[in-house]
């Protein structure tokens, strides 16, 4: 039995990089997956390729920042899979830009995706947690922009600290339930996204102490510990993965 059999997680974001190895690896160990993405095309062939092996994922297409279709998530993955153990809120947008110029389109999107659609995704899962009254793990996204500054990130970053206060403040609220709340930071990943820049895995294998960026199994290896049975006991930590960078933090501009 693998550490999440009979398990069953939402995770957002998740058409690729990060958030589907982490849904791909829940799946491996027997686990039940809600995979969301705003690409309806990229939820759908996620979930199949993870079906290839077992039919333990279903894709859904949204808008995470949209807080019925938060409630929608949560009402399929119970009406689907009969409860919700774990949600990992790894959805998440960068719109760099100069802060004196900086759009308030752009802020109010970057809000409401990061931080809005994290907030508003713990608290549904968090209700539907304490009905069933056998707690749960709630996991938020963070990144090393929440502990360094970047140029042209002020938005971004500060949502990402934001982030890490939200997991602190929800101990207070949650540890009576048994739910832990928890964050991880990510440094430099090689995901689809990143690997566009053809400059992007040397830039950071010259700037990370550990010689590379990260991998996406690095990072959904940490995000399983943190939503497992072995975290039982860490709630309100972020934890971040980034081969060393935020110990010299030499900027890549």
């Amino acid at each position: 039995m693998g550490s999440f059999e009979n398990k069953v997680a939402i995770i957002t974001g998740a058409g690729q990089g990060i958030g589907f190895e982490i849904a791909r690896q829940i799946c491996n160990e027997g686990g039940k997956v809600l995979l969301n993405d705003i690409d309806e095309k990229l939820a759908s062939e996620a979930a199949a390729k993870i079906n290839s092996n077992q039919k333990s994922c279903l894709g859904l297409a949204g808008d995470s920042g949209n807080i019925e279709f938060i409630q929608a998530m949560v009402e399929t993955a119970v009406s689907q899979f009969g409860k919700l153990n774990c949600v990992i809120a790894n959805s998440g947008i960068t719109l760099f830009g100069d802060f004196l110029t900086y759009e308030p389109q752009a802020f109010y999107r970057v809000m409401n995706v990061n931080l809005a659609g994290s907030f508003f995704l713990a608290q549904a899962a968090s209700n539907q947690m304490i009905k069933q009254r056998s707690g749960g793990s709630i996991l938020f996204m963070s990144s090393v922009t929440g502990h360094q500054a970047h140029k042209q990130l002020a938005a971004y970053g500060m949502t990402k600290a934001a982030l890490e206060m939200l997991a602190k403040s929800l101990v207070i609220e949650l540890s009576q339930y048994k739910i832990t709340v928890n964050a991880i930071a990510p440094g430099a990943t090689l995901t689809e996204r990143t690997l566009d820049d053809p400059d992007y895995q040397s830039v950071w294998s010259k700037l990370t102490p550990m010689g590379r960026p990260a991998y996406t199994t690095d990072i959904a290896n940490a995000a399983l510990f943190m939503v497992s049975d072995k975290a039982s006991h860490i709630t309100g930590q972020s934890l971040i993965i980034d081969g060393g960078w935020t110990s010299i933090s030499p900027s890549p501009f």
